[in-house]
């Protein structure tokens, strides 16, 4: 595993992310999403162990070949209650898993949610939800198709953060990885020139509640030539152009060849650059014991204000 995208922290480290998280657990109102306890955790943030800082600053300013960083030995908490098994489960108390991933998230930018996702949350519990086994959404279990987050949206995460708080059972569930700039050198200049014209639709996921039929037409690639950012879903971005197909089959041909599997330890933070990588996951066998794969999710933008048209009150929920 390369070490530029990836971070262990030590024991005394781990001691002192635990101190900032059991801070935020105790801080009035004990709820993430209220803007006092948010305030406070911002403010917290800057405590954070030296190196840890260093590298989401480093990560910020350039995610690398790979698009993502691994974090590793944050501190976990004892006597993890049973998985959620209900649709839409989100986390709104000021739990120690909660905390630690609202202050690292700071660190990159400002977390934010969408309000017809998951209620608003912006702490989002990725669970297998009983009857939803076969959804291309964060509740099923089969394959997940590898997907720019949101990508149907106008203000898509710049990072998602996914925190492990428990592994499924047989450590099946790997989380995929693939980044734009390994799969460039597999397209050739006709590929890539076809991916940056608007021939491209995207539909919403079943997790988003929205009634739209998909996005105006929008380009897969977009930005420097070199080094293009990438929007698409290989499960809900669709054309009827047959370049536009034929394109899009190189497409998946070239992030399979450079995508990259984690299967993710309890207490394990994963950020995806939104930007530049796609990911998705690989399947797995609920058992629905309480005992199931348990991730919670946060949405971080690098620049609040570009979404303050669609943020009432000056929140943290797009609309």
């Amino acid at each position: 595993m390369n070490p530029e995208n990836s971070f262990t922290l030590s024991d005394a480290e781990r001691g002192d992310v635990a101190a900032v998280a059991q801070e935020l657990t105790r801080t009035s109102p004990g709820l993430v999403d209220e803007r006092e306890w948010l305030d406070r955790c911002r403010t917290l943030s800057c405590h954070l162990p030296a190196r840890l800082q260093d590298r989401l600053r480093a990560f910020r300013h350039d995610p690398g070949p790979t698009g993502r960083l691994l974090l590793r030995n944050l501190p976990a908490a004892d006597g993890v209650p049973a998985t959620p098994q209900e649709a839409d489960s989100v986390e709104r108390r000021a739990t120690l898993s909660a905390s630690v991933l609202c202050a690292l998230s700071m660190e990159l930018g400002d977390v934010i949610a969408y309000r017809n996702e998951k209620q608003g949350a912006l702490v989002q519990n990725v669970v297998p939800v009983p009857g939803r086994e076969g959804q291309q959404s964060n509740a099923g279990s089969v394959p997940l198709e590898m997907h720019t987050e949101n990508a149907f949206h106008p203000h898509r995460p710049d990072y998602v953060g996914l925190f492990c708080v428990r592994s499924d059972h047989d450590r099946a569930a790997g989380l995929r990885v693939a980044s734009i700039r390994a799969a460039m050198d597999h397209l050739d200049a006709g590929t890539r020139e076809t991916l940056r014209r608007p021939l491209f639709t995207t539909e919403p996921p079943p997790s988003f509640g929205r009634p739209d039929s998909g996005t105006k037409p929008h380009a897969v690639l977009t930005g420097d030539a070199e080094d293009p950012d990438i929007r698409v879903d290989f499960h809900a971005t669709h054309t009827s152009d047959p370049w536009g197909r034929q394109a899009m089959d190189a497409l998946a041909d070239a992030v399979r060849a450079v995508s990259e599997e984690l299967v993710l330890d309890p207490a394990d933070l994963v950020y995806v650059d939104n930007r530049v990588a796609l990911h998705g996951r690989t399947a797995f066998v609920p058992r629905y014991d309480g005992q199931d794969r348990w991730l919670q999710r946060t949405f971080v933008h690098l620049d609040h204000r570009r979404s303050r048209a669609v943020r009432a009150q000056h929140g943290r929920v797009l609309s």
